[in-house]
């Protein structure tokens, strides 16, 4: 499995060789010891997650209070989608970019995002499947969004497709409503946990 750290530090992708032959094909999407080795820790899982949408919906951006937070792993083994990560965490050098890649049923690349992290996406076909594992269950207390269609925010949302949102999605602050409001969490405090998953591990 090939792997790369992305921009945005605690976000990286991960690609899987498929191994077709006549009867289909076969693919790990996700490897623990090569995670791992990547990441400094395990993948802690409480929650899998499973998505259906149709072409144009978007789903995010959405996070979780640091600590715990939720760190999430995602791939997609069906149709096709662009997943993006947002660096919302305040103090981060990176802080308010973004990073996407594109997860779909033909190559069954991954996204990882640490805790803290924004994370989105847009369906780019109809009956796309967007499979998440999750470092901690849902929470509605503590997960919050931003919009998805904030312009500061700039997302590279494809301009051939009409985005679909839920209410809560649209209704969400913008980036700058959400640091004003102390929504957001602190580069600090995702950095002292990060150190914290690994001195468990070590």
């Amino acid at each position: 499995m090939e792997v790369r750290a992305l921009s945005i530090s605690g976000a990286y992708e991960f690609a899987p060789p498929t191994f077709p032959d006549d009867r289909g094909e076969f693919t790990a999407p996700y490897q623990g010891p090569v995670f791992v080795e990547a990441v400094g820790h395990p993948l802690r899982l409480a929650q899998s997650n499973v998505s259906v949408s149709r072409r144009g919906v978007i789903r995010g951006v959405h996070f979780a209070d640091v600590p715990p937070g939720q760190a999430k792993y995602i791939y997609c083994p069906r149709g096709a989608l662009l997943d993006v990560v947002v660096d919302i965490r305040v103090g981060s050098p990176t802080f308010g970019r973004w990073e996407s890649v594109r997860l779909d049923s033909r190559e069954y690349r991954a996204m990882y995002l640490a805790e803290g992290l924004g994370h989105v996406f847009i369906a780019l076909e109809d009956d796309t499947v967007a499979s998440y594992l999750c470092s901690e269950g849902y929470n509605p207390g503590r997960e919050h969004g931003i919009n998805p269609l904030d312009p500061e925010l700039g997302l590279p949302w494809p301009q051939d497709l009409e985005p679909v949102l839920s209410d809560k999605d649209r209704d969400a602050p913008s980036l700058a409503e959400a640091v004003e409001s102390g929504l957001l969490p602190r580069y600090e405090d995702c950095l002292a946990y990060y150190e914290k998953l690994r001195d468990e591990t070590a």
